[in-house]
């Protein structure tokens, strides 16, 4: 069974093949499935927006649909860029120009206050009455300088050590603990909580109930972790020259 992926990135599909195939489905992109058109994406939350997409296609393709959209929060930024982290610095910015705005707004600001993490939601869309929502979570902080020559983003100063940013992991490593790889684990344990067998269909349980996803049980607008007291600007050193 054929299923859209949300995508045009010939490497993400590739990483859904690899996830989807033992369970009968044959991931395509959006291109090959004779999609183009524009999609906004006015969500809230990145459950929001991924739910958006897969809706939008599957409307018009009708076939199973994965769509995921992911970002950065930091806690001292009250969660920003969050859904805005693909065009924080503008629709055209380079991505060392997005970590270059992350770093200048969180300059002079203490360790603990640099609390940071990546997010990940997958949103599946098998037909008219079964759809889902998985979600993952990378925690970490930012660093005060970008380091490393892997990954994509703000990899560079996302860092999940005193001295290493997931831009200087591995792929494999970065697979073991990135948001977008655990949501794709949750997505498995989704697959095989609802007894999908080897040709991408249910197993026979009598009648299938409706399964609608409501994102606004299950993606939250960002709050900070317990016990800090982050806020914009709130508690940055101040400058003596200031």
């Amino acid at each position: 069974m054929k299923v859209i992926i949300a995508t045009k990135n010939a490497g993400k599909v590739k990483e859904f093949k690899k996830i989807l195939e033992p369970y009968g489905f044959e991931p395509v992109s959006m291109t090959e499935a004779g999609f183009d058109d524009n999609i906004t994406e006015d969500g809230e939350t990145f459950a929001e927006n991924a739910h958006i997409k897969a809706k939008a296609i599957y409307k018009k393709c009708y076939l199973p649909v994965i769509a995921d959209d992911s970002g950065l929060e930091v806690e001292f930024l009250n969660g920003a860029p969050g859904i805005y982290s693909a065009r924080y610095c503008g629709d055209h910015a380079t991505d060392k120009e997005r970590c270059d705005k992350i770093l200048e707004e969180m300059q002079g600001v203490d360790k603990p206050l640099r609390n940071a993490r990546f997010v990940c939601a997958i949103y599946f869309i098998l037909n008219d009455e079964e759809e889902f929502c998985v979600s993952g979570t990378l925690e970490g902080f930012i660093g005060e300088e970008a380091i490393g020559e892997n990954g994509f983003g703000y990899d560079p100063i996302f860092y999940v050590d005193e001295d290493k940013s997931v831009a200087m992991l591995s792929d494999d490593e970065k697979n073991q603990i990135s948001h977008r790889g655990k949501a794709l684990k949750n997505l498995i344990k989704e697959l095989e909580k609802k007894n999908y067998d080897k040709l991408g269909t249910r197993k026979a349980q009598g009648h299938c109930k409706h399964n609608g996803y409501n994102f606004a049980d299950r993606q939250e607008p960002y709050q900070p972790r317990a016990g800090k007291t982050g806020g914009r600007r709130a508690h940055r050193k101040r400058n003596d020259k200031a």
